[in-house]
């Protein structure tokens, strides 16, 4: 489906005394990706993002890895939050509400997303490693509050069951895209503003 509202993309950086980020971010892309956050398992977790999304997203982050991974992980995630915000504009005609749910063979996650201009996070999954990769489990979580928080939107996050830590964390990834594709999808079937308050 053609977009209502040509261009929605955005470009975002930022630089600070812990890192520098850079994101280019198409809601209306075709799956492209090329992430490189320095951390390993964050890439390929991005990669699955944009892809099963159909976002096309470029990310690159020089951090201070020789510190932890908190702060880049941290900060990619405000970046790509602040991204999506930029990038649906005024967000006329978006469908504004997406949910889905995605097996990862035992695994199962569900995200919920409201692009509602208000920041919440609801976030349940278990991890029983503390690292996969060269990604601590405990910043899956903070990734996507800091996300949803620079994205002012509503996002409800759920790993059912599963027994794969690897596979819990994937299936999330995967769920958001799939999520949010929905939810920015235009369509002039859509109110103009899906609110009764007339703005997001």
């Amino acid at each position: 489906m053609e977009p209502v509202t040509s261009d929605r993309q955005s470009s975002i950086t930022r630089k600070t005394g812990e890192t520098n980020v850079s994101v280019q971010f198409n809601l209306d892309g075709t799956g492209d990706y090329k992430n490189q956050t320095g951390v390993g398992f964050l890439d390929h977790m991005l990669d699955l993002f944009a892809k099963h999304g159909q976002f096309d997203l470029k990310t690159k982050c020089s951090g201070d890895l020789d510190v932890d991974e908190h702060h880049t992980v941290e900060d990619v995630g405000i970046c790509l939050g602040q991204a999506l915000r930029k990038a649906l504009g005024d967000k006329s005609h978006i469908t504004r509400y997406g949910h889905a749910y995605v097996p990862m063979d035992e695994a199962l996650a569900r995200t919920a997303i409201d692009l509602s201009g208000r920041f919440v996070l609801y976030f349940e999954g278990d991890f029983d490693r503390p690292t996969v990769g060269d990604l601590p489990t405990e910043l899956v979580q903070h990734f996507w509050y800091s996300f949803a928080e620079h994205a002012q939107c509503t996002l409800h996050i759920s790993v059912l069951y599963g027994i794969n830590t690897h596979h819990k964390i994937e299936a999330i990834f995967k769920s958001v895209g799939r999520a949010l594709k929905i939810a920015v999808q235009q369509s002039g079937d859509n109110s103009k503003m899906p609110s009764t308050k007339g703005v997001l």
